[in-house]
């Protein structure tokens, strides 16, 4: 059973289920989990045609194995649960609350710490997928209790997009981007800090100077910012710029193909920018509207320190072209210190808690490619 609390970890958590899809020992069926952000999570599975039972149902029933990237609820579930991440590793940083609702000392990695990972005085997990070496030893800071649990996969929505770099032409092609056109995306995590409701003023600006025979402009939204809002209320706010000729990604379309496609990024601290720094794309860096709190080390710290900061001041073509390289072959070794093998290594720690053999026509299988924009199966972003 895949247990999806908000579309991001249903983006996440779609990559990892087709891993064991093909089987046909293997049956999957899908819930959406309690979660503030989980709109639109059911339209989305069934427009896929997913099997998918309410959560009422999903918490009664016994499952082999459950897969989630978030951690609401999950102590109800009767099955073995693999608990993955749902962005680029594990980089926010928030503050921790110790015994009896007191404050504890300094800020801790979201994710691998205590209060989110063990109920009732055990861990909930059966498995804990980690991207890194590094998040084994944040872990045993944090929650030594799950160690034992943890292994390292990779990520495997990096490696699918390494992979579907080769369809770069393609993905251009669906876009309907002419060769003298560069694609300048535009990514905008959710939050105050997030670029587009930090810093309103640059899609206008972007489509205001930036000359249509040259430069495209594809904007992603997290999917967060869609949940809150409102696709209406979304459109309504873009629609200047997207009669200006801005595309707006919708939430079927998967992002990685975008940035497979993609010749420029603007983007702030979410985990698209640091996708899109590890696989070699010029960045820019909108100024932050408040303190970004960002594990030392993570790709999303990496990339803040690195990247060129954009001068909302200054003219916006020059500093496309002119933005200082960042080391993309370091982030993409923070993303993950498994590159090309979270496939095989999500699938055979998947087989194990369900006691099963591996199926053997898929162990050689490497990361597939993305659908193109439009397509009927794109898994969003």
């Amino acid at each position: 059973m895949i247990a999806a609390h908000t579309m991001v970890s249903c983006h996440r958590l779609l990559d990892i289920a087709e891993l064991v899809e093909p089987d046909p020992r293997v049956q999957t069926v899908f819930t959406v989990a309690p979660d503030t952000f989980n709109a639109g999570v059911t339209g989305h599975l069934q427009r896929l045609g997913a099997l998918v039972i309410p959560w009422q149902q999903a918490i009664r029933e016994t499952f082999d194995l459950a897969v989630a990237a978030a951690h609401g609820g999950l102590h109800q579930l009767h099955a073995p649960v693999l608990l993955s991440a749902h962005g680029a590793g594990r980089a926010r940083l928030v503050d921790p609350i110790g015994r009896g609702g007191l404050p504890a000392t300094g800020p801790t990695v979201y994710g691998l710490d205590a209060p989110r990972l063990i109920r009732d005085g055990r861990v909930v997990a059966s498995a804990l997928a980690l991207s890194h070496d590094n998040e084994r030893e944040i872990l045993a800071r944090q929650c030594p209790d799950a160690v034992p649990l943890a292994v390292v996969a990779g990520d495997p929505c990096f490696d699918r997009l390494v992979a579907s770099l080769a369809e770069r032409v393609r993905y251009r092609q669906a876009l309907r981007l002419s060769d003298r056109q560069k694609l300048v995306v535009v990514s905008s995590t959710w939050g105050e800090d997030g670029l587009f409701g930090g810093v309103p003023e640059l899609l206008p600006m972007l489509m205001n100077q930036l000359p249509p025979d040259r430069f495209r402009v594809a904007l992603l939204l997290h999917p967060a910012i869609l949940g809150a809002h409102g696709r209406r209320q979304v459109s309504a706010w873009t629609r200047g710029c997207r009669e200006a000729g801005m595309m707006l990604a919708d939430s079927a379309d998967d992002w990685r193909a975008y940035l497979a496609a993609a010749d420029h990024l603007i983007g702030d601290r979410g985990s698209v920018t640091a996708y899109g720094a590890a696989i070699g794309l010029p960045v820019l860096r909108v100024p932050a509207s408040r303190a970004t709190r960002t594990g030392p080390g993570s790709p999303q710290a990496l990339v803040l320190d690195a990247a060129t900061r954009l001068d909302l001041t200054g003219p916006l073509q020059r500093q496309l072209l002119a933005v200082r390289p960042i080391d993309h072959r370091r982030v993409a070794a923070a993303i993950t210190s498994r590159p090309g093998r979270s496939g095989y290594l999500l699938r055979q720690t998947m087989y194990r808690l369900m006691r099963l053999p591996e199926s053997a026509g898929d162990q050689a299988a490497g990361p597939a490619v993305v659908a193109v924009p439009g397509s009927p199966v794109a898994v969003g972003s």
